[in-house]
Order: C-alpha cells, then sequence, then structure tokens
C-alpha cells in the first residue's frame, strides 16, 4: 500500500488545488500587482485538468496499442523484415516538432482536440516501441525454448512469458511517453483544444506572469503524479513478475 500513497497524495494536491485556485488570489495578485485580473477565469480549472488527462490518457492508449503490437510484429520471425520500417515509422512521430504537426493536421482534421491527439499519437510512439523492441529482444532465448519445450503455443508463450518478463521496460517507455505528452498536451491550446495550457497561452499573449504560473504549476503537478503512478506500477510489476521479485 506504501506504494501508492505517493501518487495518492500528489493527486489529492492536484484536485485540491484545481478546485481551490481561486483562493491564492492573494499570492497571485502579489506576483502580478499590475493586473487587474489575476485567476484565470475563461474556464475551470478542474475541467481544463479533465480534459488534458483526457487527450493525453487516449492517446497513449492508442499509441500503446500500436506500438506494442508494432514490437510484437517485428521480433516475430515471420516480420524481423519488417523491423527497420517500423522503427522508421515510429521515428517519423518525433522528427517533427509538435508544433510542425498541428499545422500539418488543422487543414485536414479543423481546429480543436484531433490534431493534438493525432499528434501526441505520433510524438509517443517511438519511446514506447523502442522500449518494446528491448524488453523482447532482451529475453533469454533459453527461456522462450523452456517455454515451447513445456508444451507451449507462440501465443502462450508471447502472452505468458515474454509479456510478463518485458514488462518492466514496456512500462517505463510508457512512462516516458506519457510524461513528455503531458507537456506537449499544453500546445493543443493554441489550435482551440481545451487543456491546461489556455491560462499559460492567455499569459503569455496579454503579459500576465499569473496566468502563465497557474497553468505551468498544474501541469508539472499532473507530470510529477502521473510519474509517481508509473514509478508504483513497475515497482509492483517487478514484485509480481521479476525474478529477484518473487525471491523477496
Amino acid at each position: 500500500m506504501r506504494l501508492w500513497l505517493p501518487p495518492a497524495l500528489l493527486a489529492v494536491v492536484l484536485c485540491g488545488l484545481s478546485a481551490a485556485m481561486p483562493v491564492l488570489e492573494p499570492l497571485f495578485r502579489w506576483i502580478q500587482p499590475d493586473k487587474q485580473q489575476v485567476i484565470y477565469d475563461r474556464g475551470s480549472f478542474l475541467f481544463l485538468l479533465q480534459n488534458h488527462l483526457l487527450l493525453v490518457v487516449i492517446s497513449a492508449a492508442v499509441g500503446t496499442f500500436a506500438a506494442v503490437a508494432g514490437g510484437i510484429l517485428a521480433t516475430r520471425p515471420a516480420g524481423r523484415d519488417f523491423l527497420p520500417l517500423v522503427s522508421q515509422v515510429a521515428s517519423i512521430g518525433q522528427t517533427f516538432p509538435p508544433v510542425a504537426v498541428l499545422a500539418l493536421a488543422v487543414p485536414v482534421l479543423g481546429f480543436g482536440e484531433a490534431p493534438i491527439l493525432f499528434a501526441l499519437i505520433l510524438y509517443g510512439l517511438l519511446p514506447i516501441l523502442r522500449n518494446t523492441l528491448a524488453g523482447l529482444e532482451g529475453i533469454n532465448p533459453a527461456v522462450r525454448e523452456a517455454a515451447t519445450g513445456m508444451g507451449m503455443s507462440p501465443l502462450q508463450v508471447l502472452v505468458r512469458v515474454e509479456l510478463p518478463l518485458a514488462g518492466r521496460i514496456i512500462l517505463a517507455g510508457i512512462r516516458t511517453s506519457v510524461t513528455i505528452n503531458i507537456a506537449t498536451a499544453a500546445i493543443g491550446s493554441t489550435i482551440g483544444a481545451r487543456t491546461l495550457g489556455d491560462p499559460v497561452i492567455a499569459g503569455l499573449v496579454n503579459g500576465n506572469t499569473a496566468y502563465v504560473l497557474q497553468g505551468a504549476i498544474l501541469i508539472g503537478l499532473l507530470a510529477l503524479t502521473t510519474d509517481s503512478l508509473f514509478e508504483a506500477l513497475e515497482r509492483t510489476w517487478d514484485r509480481r513478475f521479476s525474478p529477484q521479485g518473487a525471491m523477496a
């Protein structure tokens, strides 16, 4: 239970701060005394947090499915010829800056959430794919041979042996991808998506440091909460599936 205490506490602080931001008006008034309005009020911080998190979760789910499926395909005997192609396709997502991806996506997908989702999926593929390939390729061939010798089918070997052993490394890739995309999602506010980037963009446009701080603090706290959650997941995975964890 102690593993889950830090992310739980951070989540409570994040939600509490999002709900109670207007209470901190005296503090932000001190930071930005020359502005009449110092608390961003064009949208609820809780709503912006929810929408920001939803974009990240959806893009992470789609990206993880695509990257893990691609990694599995590329490490099977029938798919090894596609390994360079799979790696190159995933690399495209991080070759272009997210702003450039948005600029190309908006004319096709319009304004709103769709273009930033597209950019986040592309941008998040590479860390997950690389770790999936590293995790699956790093398994001792003798382990696979032993599982096959016990009568397991190739699918059973993948599901019951390879993925549990590679899961810790795959989780680390997802952790990196999601943490990066939490910050990247903020630029979606420039094309009409409602995210925690709204107060940051509004603050930059109006020269209001208080707005910028409110968005930046919540984005940073969301990243810390998510990173802490993945750390707990990785340690739980280690305890359940790794030989060292089983012996502990």
